[in-house]
């Protein structure tokens, strides 16, 4: 008997491919016409997730890139945090921005069009013409939206202090709103409202749906109008945790997993809840990700934070060591190229039609966060460490 016949565990199992004619879905597709190679990690992207949609694992979707310009919010996004027992989502302040878009119609079809990848930029330019990748829109676009965004940054409910999951809750109520009026599809904020998914978003500062609140903070400043919003960076940060708590330890799985698309803020502000609990406030038995499955353009050889695999996480601690062999997964590629079709082989007809109740953790989001601060309290060990970082030890002093 040769040494590869036997390999002491080394290989797994033979590596076969069916034939595509042969399969019945596109989920045997993805089950066992994808054999190695690319597609093998493509494969199992698909398996961590369809064990995760199968268990009813706690699901937090982070979303890096113009995903509500290019309409992939309603092609697939939506339809797969409706089919998984999504907990919540972390984007960016351009993708809250841009999903205002359709609610600013003039007519039927949406305002955002095909333009040439590689044509004239200078052209478009010169005829009012705002150019992202093959997508493109008038810039009155980004006037109206700034309309908008200006009109509704100073009603009654957002004088105040709150996290980025507040307001992009109130938005998506008025986004709503609008889309109904208009005859439009629901976008991803008013989906997100509907369903009380939180909606997170790391770097709230750097979008244009901010720039709008510089302006109006700018005039407040010169007298010019009363204005009270603003973010509460901390409470926002605490309530991931609470969610992150809540998915380990009073989940029904008592577990949660990540999908990650496209790197970024939103990747890393998802992984933060783990070193806050454990690093920062001494809680025991805090654990990563239970599940870690990414899709990211980034080379992991430019030692970005959007590049960097599952297993590096775990050296931090916000990847579970103990799965993290057989239940992450990171993919290079550009996820709009893939996702359509991984989302469409995970909601088979049955969650297509009857998809499971939101967990609606938004409106939990209070007792979730005095649940967690409570436990820190009671916490005698933990609260001792914590009261034990004020002050600077005697060796680290200059």
């Amino acid at each position: 008997m040769s040494k590869c016949s036997n390999a002491n565990g080394l290989m797994g199992a033979p590596v076969t491919g069916k034939p595509v004619t042969e399969c019945r879905d596109l989920s045997e597709v993805f089950e066992a016409a994808l054999p190695a190679f690319g597609g093998a990690y493509l494969r199992r992207v698909y398996d961590a997730m369809k064990q995760v949609i199968e268990k009813r694992i706690p699901l937090v979707v982070t979303c890096a890139g113009p995903i509500t310009v290019s309409d992939q919010h309603r092609a697939w996004l939506i339809p797969f945090i409706k089919a998984a027992n999504t907990a919540y989502i972390t984007v960016t302040d351009a993708i809250c921005y841009h999903d205002g878009h359709d609610c600013l119609r003039k007519s039927a079809e949406r305002p955002i069009r095909e333009v040439a990848l590689f044509g004239d930029d200078a052209e478009l330019r010169e005829h009012g013409v705002i150019r992202v990748a093959d997508t493109g829109f008038e810039e009155q676009i980004l006037f109206d939206q700034d309309a908008v965004a200006t009109e509704i940054l100073q009603r009654p409910e957002f004088q105040k202090r709150m996290t980025t999951t507040e307001r992009n809750y109130l938005l998506g109520k008025e986004f709503g709103r609008r889309e109904k009026a208009l005859g439009v599809a629901p976008g991803l904020l008013s989906t997100c409202a509907e369903m009380e998914l939180p909606v997170f978003i790391g770097a709230p500062a750097d979008g244009s749906m901010f720039l709008n609140s510089v302006k109006l903070w700018a005039l407040e400043r010169l007298g010019k109008i009363k204005y009270g919003f603003d973010y509460d960076l901390h409470e926002d940060v605490f309530e991931s945790c609470a969610y992150h708590y809540w998915g380990l330890f009073n989940s029904e799985a008592k577990s949660i997993a990540v999908m990650i698309l496209g790197g970024g803020v939103p990747k890393n502000y998802s992984l933060q809840p783990e070193p806050a609990l454990s690093q920062i406030f001494f809680l025991d038995n805090i654990r990563g990700y239970d599940y870690d499955a990414q899709i990211v353009s980034a080379p992991v050889t430019d030692g970005s934070l959007s590049s960097c695999e599952p297993a590096e996480a775990v050296s931090w601690g916000k990847v579970n060591p103990d799965t993290y062999t057989t239940q992450t997964v990171s993919m290079q590629g550009d996820y709009s190229s893939y996702m359509p079709f991984v989302v469409r082989a995970l909601v088979g007809k049955d969650l297509l039609h009857n998809p499971p109740e939101p967990l609606r953790l938004y409106g939990k989001r209070e007792a979730l966060k005095a649940a967690l601060l409570e436990t820190i309290a009671k916490d005698d060990q933990a609260m001792e460490k914590i009261m034990s970082t004020l002050s600077m030890p005697p060796e680290l002093k200059v």
